[in-house]
């Protein structure tokens, strides 16, 4: 045992208390923990400690090593920055969310076995649902109910993944699996739906946006960079995930470009961003890894400062439509220049954060002599600049003048962007900060004149091909539409089925429900009938075969009227169905 805490369990144990403090007392005790947390960072010894018997396993709660404590730091840094961003709230259901989320992934981080992992990672999950509900919209309360079944469907392949594994080798040690059997299978599915991997990405742009202000901020921290932690930890060197992450630079691009909505940008050019690390991660070197930390640790902070200054936005104008904002420069300067520091520091500009970072893994696949992936990646990261970089501030900030006039946001708000753009500068200017708490010793300069000038070509070309399609009117319009995308493989079939549920499975159910009936009937006739038998039969038969598809029918027919919600709607039908068909085929193969 050791003096020091699990840091999951100082804010867990803190989110409890959160009622109970009021006023100014309550902003000092929401901006304790992370501190708190963050000096027990400091004391925590390498090794396992905080172990429990569990069945015929342990559980480990604390293991650390230079991986953990990487990921460790930053999302205690980040939980600070977007505490004080959250100060003004005065939602007790936010803060408390907002709390047990970032416990969830400190516990996901040093959680040292499979177990322990599992219910940290529910954890994130609930809380995240949460933080999208708390926004308290129609659409907030549907996407919500969309992440909660995406998030589901993934914890329980995870859960089953776990099972078998335990089964099959006989441990629950949280490291490296590798892609080697059904266990594996199932665990590395639950893990790339979180980190959003393809084609399991669609939940992040849909639930990101219609979270709350505070709470998005939390979510383009904590999610996805978890799922990269734990790749990190369990499948490095994977050939899928260098493929897998390739493209995930690439597709959102097209879709981040035609979207109006500028934190549904985010959200796509969030999916680029790890589709860096994924593809670190699938190299496996000692170089890649080491930019795969520091790159999430890089993204971390300048994803938020940008969810910060698009949230300060829409929190002091109720807008954050591409077309309906512009020329807010003129009220929000200090807003604007978070922004555009976030946005350079994403685009990977020499002098900002994103560039040291993204540099390493870059650097890793030309070593590694993946030409075509190579290439893919310079692609991205002129694409990123186009719509992260360039989009979203002059949409926003510049382009026509919107006619608002609009004041600067509450103080807390500013202070949370100044430090998360004080340290996206910082890093850029001087990276051996960052780089003394990677995993492996790093022997990197990233300001040569190769990386500095190569870097600088791409980025002109995203700027040059921006203004072109700007000036010249060819640039994507903005409209009111559904974009395609791989939840259509679902929304398909959920259709037929949706059709099926109304009316023939009704009718089916009531011509079988008569004649169990009839059966019935002629049972409670006979001598040898039990009134405690007859009772539970009827019951059993009445709620298999009326009430189920009743309710079946109940849920599927307000979908009729709501074409344009159907495409997510069927996703509540058709995946408990699916996993149902999974279970009983893992059963009885």
């Amino acid at each position: 045992m050791t003096s020091a805490l699990p840091p999951a369990m100082i804010f867990l144990v803190g989110a409890v208390l959160v009622p109970l403090f009021r006023g100014r007392a309550k902003q000092l005790y929401l901006l304790t923990l992370p501190v708190l947390a963050g000096l027990d960072l400091l004391y925590l010894p390498d090794g396992q400690s905080w172990t429990t018997a569990f069945l015929d396993y342990s559980l480990i709660l604390c293991r650390v090593d230079r991986l953990s404590l990487a990921f460790g730091y930053v999302f205690v840094l980040i939980s600070f920055i977007g505490t004080i961003y959250s100060l003004h709230v005065k939602d007790d259901v936010q803060h408390v969310a907002a709390l047990s989320y970032a416990g969830g992934a400190l516990g996901v981080t040093f959680a040292g076995d499979l177990f322990s992992l599992y219910i940290f990672w529910e954890l994130m999950a609930l809380a995240s649902v949460v933080l999208i509900l708390a926004r308290r919209t129609e659409d907030s309360r549907k996407a919500a109910f969309r992440y909660f079944m995406w998030h589901f469907f993934g914890g329980l392949c995870l859960l089953a993944g776990i099972i078998l594994f335990v089964i099959t080798r006989g441990t629950t040690e949280f490291n490296f699996i590798g892609l080697t059997d059904t266990a594996s299978l199932m665990i590395f599915i639950g893990f790339c739906l979180n980190a959003a991997v393809f084609p399991f990405h669609s939940w992040l742009p849909d639930a990101y946006p219609r979270a709350t202000v505070t709470g998005a901020v939390f979510m383009s921290a904590l999610t996805t960079k978890s799922a990269v932690y734990i790749l990190a930890r369990t499948f490095p060197g994977n050939d899928i995930l260098l493929w897998a992450g390739a493209f995930m630079t690439c597709f959102p691009i097209f879709y981040a470009v035609i979207v109006n909505d500028m934190r549904r940008v985010l959200a796509y050019s969030l999916i680029n961003q790890v589709g860096f690390m994924v593809c670190g991660i699938g190299i496996g070197s000692q170089l890649a890894i080491n930019g795969v930390v520091a790159h999430a640790f890089c993204h971390i902070i300048y994803k938020a400062l940008l969810f910060m200054s698009t949230g300060a936005v829409l929190y002091m104008t109720g807008k954050i439509r591409g077309t309906d904002l512009g020329g807010l420069y003129k009220t929000m300067p200090f807003t604007a220049v978070c922004c555009m520091v976030g946005a350079a520091s994403i685009s990977a500009f020499p002098l900002f954060s994103g560039f040291v970072s993204k540099s390493l893994t870059v650097a890793a696949v030309a070593e590694s002599h993946h030409v075509i992936v190579w290439f893919m990646l310079l692609f991205a990261s002129a694409g990123v600049f186009h719509h992260a970089g360039i989009k979203v501030p002059f949409f926003i900030f510049f382009g026509h003048d919107s006619g608002i006039r609009s004041k600067e946001p509450p103080f807390n708000m500013r202070i949370a962007m100044g430090m998360a753009a004080f340290i996206c500068i910082f890093l850029g200017v001087y990276p051996a900060p960052l780089y003394s708490i990677l995993p492996y010793p790093v022997d990197f300069v990233p300001y040569t004149a190769f990386h500095v000038v190569g870097m600088l070509q791409l980025l002109m070309f995203g700027a040059l091909a921006f203004t072109m399609l700007i000036l010249s009117g060819f640039y994507p319009a903005e409209q009111r539409a559904v974009n395609l995308d791989t939840d259509w493989f679902v929304r398909m079939p959920g259709r037929v089925f949706v059709r099926f549920c109304h009316r023939p499975l009704q009718a089916i159910a009531r011509v079988v429900a008569s004649w169990v009936g009839s059966v019935v009937t002629g049972f409670r006739s006979a001598p040898f009938r039990s009134l405690e038998i007859e009772k539970r039969m009827d019951w059993f038969f009445h709620t298999l075969l009326v009430e189920f598809p009743d309710r079946i029918a109940q849920l599927v027919r307000p979908l009729k009227t709501e074409k344009s919600e159907l495409s997510w709607n069927v996703v509540y039908i058709l995946v408990p169905f699916i996993l149902l068909f999974i279970a009983i085929l893992m059963v009885y193969r």
